[in-house]
């Protein structure tokens, strides 16, 4: 079963990042993956091997900078193992990082719809229609923000979903939704946390609380503010 963590703080991110996905090594996982926001900058790392190997190509994180990131551990299910089929999945622009539990329905439909509009896929999974729709939403003139570009996508998108995101031009948030597949928000002094189960937070945070089908939490350091996309 896939694994989610993201963290927002005043601390780095990646080393938080590293150490959430070791603890949910358990649930097994054929590769890994991390994005970290830097300003406006999005840096992004993968392996097919152990969490082990991650850790080693980031010098513990130490190499990768930012206080805001996301997350994975993949089971293949579209796609075989492999670095571009891994998460985080990007937009084309590379402005926008997704993480992913679940399965979209009806993401060859999507797939198709972007195709004509001239998106280029590099992977094979239904993730990665999330990533490049959230993308596409952003360019559109009645989508003024990041939550609606989500909220857009929410609606058009069919299937069981737990999400992290974040995105390049805001580069001090992460942005997290749920239906039918688990995800929490961990509260902490100066940072805040999603992760898919709580193992991966017990070291930081006891405050946690489960989000609930259809909604959408908006995370900072000093904050989590969560609404119903569904309304």
């Amino acid at each position: 079963m896939c694994g989610i963590v993201g963290f927002t703080g005043k601390t780095q991110a990646a080393g938080f990042l590293l150490e959430g996905l070791e603890r949910l090594e358990y649930r097994g996982y054929d590769s890994a993956g991390i994005a970290v926001l830097n300003d406006n900058n999005l840096t992004v790392c993968k392996t097919t091997e152990r969490i082990k190997n991650l850790t080693e190509k980031t010098n513990g994180g130490k190499d990768i900078h930012g206080t805001t990131g996301i997350g994975h551990t993949r089971w293949a299910t579209h796609g075989e193992p492999s670095d571009r089929n891994s998460h985080p999945h990007l937009g084309g622009k590379g402005k926008v990082a997704v993480v992913h539990n679940g399965i979209i329905e009806n993401y060859l439909e999507i797939r198709e719809f972007l195709e004509e509009k001239g998106v280029q896929f590099t992977s094979q999974t239904d993730s990665e229609v999330v990533a490049q729709l959230l993308e596409y939403c952003l360019g559109l003139d009645e989508v003024h923000c990041m939550q609606d570009a989500i909220y857009m996508v929410l609606h058009r998108i069919e299937g069981a979903y737990a999400f992290g995101i974040v995105c390049a031009d805001d580069p001090e948030r992460i942005y997290a939704a749920r239906k039918d597949a688990p995800l929490l928000l961990g509260y902490g002094d100066g940072c805040n946390f999603i992760a898919s189960d709580v193992t991966a937070l017990v070291k930081y945070t006891r405050d946690v609380s489960y989000m609930e089908d259809g909604e959408v939490a908006v995370l900072t350091c000093d904050s989590i503010q969560v609404y119903n996309a569904m309304e």
